[in-house]
C-alpha cells in the first residue's frame, strides 16, 4: 500500500457515514441477534475458535450481515478478502481464487471470502466458486436479503450453514442510538448532542429493526441541528420526524391511542365503513404497527362479525393473514386493504358469536349429560353388545337428506343456540331449515 492508497483509507474512515463508522470490531460489540452469536451459539463458538465454515448469512437490510463479516475479519487469523457480487465480474473472481490458492500454498493460510448480495451472482458465477468452496481453497461468508433456497446454488448450499438474521428489536435500535449520540471515538459524541426521550423513542420505533436507517437519521438530525442557548444540539421529536421524512403520528402501541385506534378500526368494519375501516388501517401501517396483528384482526371481525352472513369473509382475511406473512409491506398493504374492505362491505351477523356463548354457558351450568345412545360410537368392539348406535337414522337415507331425531342430550332437547339472521346466506341457510324441517323449524324458540 503506497502512502496515497493509505491516506485515502484514512480519509474514508473518517467521513464514511455514521453506520459504517459505528460498525463494531468485537462480537461483545454487535447489538442483537442473540439467537446465532449468543455464547452458547453455534456461530458464536466457531468465531471465537477461529474454526468458521462456508455460512450464509440472509436477513433483511440493516440487520448487520456486513457487521458480523467485518467481526470475523477482525478476529480470524484467515486473510479476509471482499467482493460485492452487483459489480464483480469473472476476472475479480479469478483474482481471488488465485490470492487464495497463494495464502493457501505459500503460507499454508486460510482465505474467508465475503460476498454481499451473493444472490446477484448468476447460476454460472456461483458454480465457479463451488469446486473452491469444497476443496476449502476459500471459506465463503456469502450475504442476502434474498430467500437463499430461492437464489443461492443447491450445491452451495449444501456445503455453507445458513444463519438468520432478524430484525433489531426496538430496545437493540435505542441502544444503537444513544451509542451513535455519546460515542466521540465512532459515533458524534464530539459534537455535543442528547437526544429527546420521544425522539428517541420515535426513531426506534419508525426504523423498524433497520439499525442503518436510524444512525443515517441521527446523524442528518446532529449535523443540521443549530447549538440551542446552553451550546448543546438537542434531537426533538420534530427534528427526529424530519430527519427520517416521516411525520409523527401519535400512536403508542401500549397506550391508550393504540386501543382506541384498534377499537375504532374494529368498529368501522362492524359498521358496515369501509372508507373508515381502511383509513384506520392506514393510520396503523403508518405508525408501524405489526402487520400480522392485524391480520388477526381481521379474521376476528370475519368471524366475529360477519359469520355465515358471508362465509367467504373468513376465506378472504385467512388468505390475506398468510399472504402478508409471505409478502412483507409495503406490498402487504395491498393485501390488508382488501380484506379489510371485503369484511366491511360484507353482510354481518354475530349467529356464531351468540351460539358458542350461548352453548358454553349451558355447559358451564348444566351437569355434562350422555351422548344419546343412538348416537353413540358403534365401532369399537364391545359397542354393540353395549347397544351403542342402535337406532340410528343415517340422514342420507331419507329425502332430502334429512330426518328427524334427537340430538342433543335429554333435558336439552328444546336448546338453541344457533339462530340464522336474514342477512345474507344466513338467509338461504334459514330457507333450508324451514325446508327441511317445517313445522318443527317454525315453532322452535323465537328469533
Amino acid at each position: 500500500m503506497d502512502l496515497f492508497e493509505y491516506m485515502r483509507e484514512q480519509n474514508q474512515e473518517k467521513e464514511s457515514p455514521l453506520a459504517s463508522r459505528l460498525r463494531p470490531t468485537s462480537l461483545d460489540e454487535v447489538v442483537g441477534q442473540q439467537h446465532i452469536i449468543g455464547k452458547d451459539k453455534l456461530l458464536y463458538r466457531a468465531i471465537k475458535a477461529d474454526k468458521l465454515s462456508s455460512i450464509i448469512l440472509y436477513g433483511p437490510p440493516g440487520t448487520g450481515k456486513t457487521t458480523l463479516a467485518k467481526v470475523i475479519a477482525n478476529t480470524t487469523s484467515a486473510a479476509f478478502l471482499q467482493i460485492n457480487a452487483t459489480s464483480a465480474g469473472k476476472k475479480d473472481m479469478e483474482e481471488v481464487i488465485e490470492q487464495a490458492k497463494n495464502n493457501q500454498g505459500m503460507y499454508g493460510k486460510k482465505t474467508i471470502l465475503f460476498i454481499d448480495e451473493i444472490h446477484r451472482f448468476n447460476k454460472g458465477q456461483q458454480d465457479y466458486l463451488l469446486p473452491f468452496v469444497e476443496d476449502g481453497t476459500i471459506i465463503l461468508i456469502g450475504a442476502t436479503t434474498e430467500n437463499p433456497y430461492f437464489e443461492v446454488n443447491g450445491a452451495l448450499l449444501s456445503r455453507s450453514v445458513i444463519f438468520e438474521l432478524h430484525n433489531l428489536s426496538k430496545e437493540d435500535i435505542k441502544t444503537l442510538i444513544l451509542r451513535a449520540v455519546n460515542d466521540k471515538e465512532k459515533g458524534m459524541g464530539a459534537y455535543n448532542a442528547v437526544i429527546d426521550e420521544d425522539a428517541l423513542e420515535f426513531l426506534a420505533d419508525v426504523a423498524n429493526g433497520d439499525a442503518r436507517a436510524a444512525l443515517t437519521a441521527i446523524e442528518l438530525g446532529i449535523l443540521t441541528t443549530e447549538r440551542s442557548e446552553d451550546g448543546k444540539i438537542h434531537i426533538t421529536l420534530e427534528v427526529a420526524s424530519e430527519c427520517i421524512q416521516k411525520r409523527v403520528v401519535r400512536y403508542d402501541k401500549s397506550g391508550d391511542n393504540h386501543y382506541d385506534t384498534v377499537s375504532a378500526f374494529i368498529k368501522s368494519m362492524r359498521g358496515s365503513d369501509p372508507d373508515a375501516a381502511v383509513y384506520y388501517l392506514a393510520r396503523m401501517l403508518y405508525a408501524g404497527e405489526d402487520i400480522k396483528f392485524i391480520a388477526r384482526r381481521i379474521m376476528i371481525c370475519a368471524a366475529e362479525d360477519v359469520s355465515n352472513a358471508d362465509p367467504m369473509a373468513l376465506v378472504v382475511a385467512t388468505a390475506a393473514s398468510q399472504a402478508v406473512e409471505r409478502i412483507g409491506m409495503p406490498e402487504a398493504q395491498i393485501i390488508l386493504a382488501q380484506a379489510v374492505t371485503y369484511v366491511a362491505s360484507a353482510p354481518k351477523s354475530n349467529s356464531a358469536v351468540c351460539a358458542i356463548s350461548d352453548a358454553m354457558e349451558t355447559v358451564k351450568n348444566t351437569m355434562t349429560a350422555p351422548v344419546p345412545v343412538h348416537l353413540q360410537d358403534a365401532h369399537y368392539k364391545s359397542a354393540g353388545k353395549l347397544g351403542h348406535g342402535e337406532g340410528y337414522k343415517y340422514a342420507h337415507a331419507y329425502p332430502k337428506h334429512y330426518v328427524k331425531q334427537q340430538y342433543l342430550p335429554d333435558g336439552l332437547t328444546d336448546k338453541v343456540f344457533y339462530r340464522p339472521s336474514e342477512n345474507g346466506y344466513e338467509k338461504q341457510i334459514r330457507a333450508y331449515f324451514k325446508d327441511i324441517k317445517g313445522e318443527q323449524y317454525e315453532n322452535r324458540e323465537e328469533i
